[in-house]
């Protein structure tokens, strides 16, 4: 079963080897991150843990038992009780309801360890997918994204209000 965990210093040569063996998988739904990620990638991810650190970012990597990064899940731009959620997983591991669980994970720390009460992500339209995992994990649509804030695509804004009470279960039929 994969471990989430806060994103350290020796997840590195992990989140390199899940970034570029996924990359053509993720550059089918999300704009790709391009050539400069990877050749920059040691430094990049230092200013990440530098963010994460300064506490206006928290990055966590799903982990496999045998250490290989399957998934990452971060909260960015934390600031007046709300931060934006974004996150990819492994293909191999799509489909199995692993993104959705995780999700709903991350919001129950961001709302314990971060004092958040909404987290926002934006799904462009054409990943259906993360569309899926958004809605699976509560969050709702609440307006048309920005191209320029997803790779230039058209998308949705999607919100999750972590204060709200859990719904309650409807009354079983009458008599029973």
């Amino acid at each position: 079963m994969p471990e989430l965990k806060r994103l350290h210093v020796s997840h590195a040569p992990a989140v390199l080897a899940f970034e570029s063996a996924n990359r053509a998988y993720f550059a089918a739904a999300v704009p790709d991150r391009g050539d400069d990620f990877f050749a920059r990638f040691d430094e990049r991810y230092h200013a990440l843990l530098a963010e994460q650190e300064a506490g206006v970012c928290a990055f966590h990597v799903l982990v496999a038992e045998d250490g290989a990064v399957v998934g990452r899940f971060n909260l960015v731009d934390i600031e007046d009780h709300t931060a934006e959620l974004g996150y990819r997983v492994a293909q191999h591991v799509t489909g199995r309801g692993v993104a959705t669980a995780t999700v709903r994970e991350v919001c129950r720390l961001a709302a314990a360890d971060h004092g958040l009460r909404t987290v926002r992500a934006a799904a462009t339209h054409r990943n259906v997918a993360s569309r899926k995992v958004l809605t699976g994990a509560g969050f709702v649509p609440v307006g048309p994204a920005d191209p320029a804030h997803i790779g230039g695509e058209p998308g949705t804004w999607f919100e999750r209000d972590l204060i709200a009470p859990a719904p309650t279960p409807c009354p079983g039929p009458a008599g029973a």
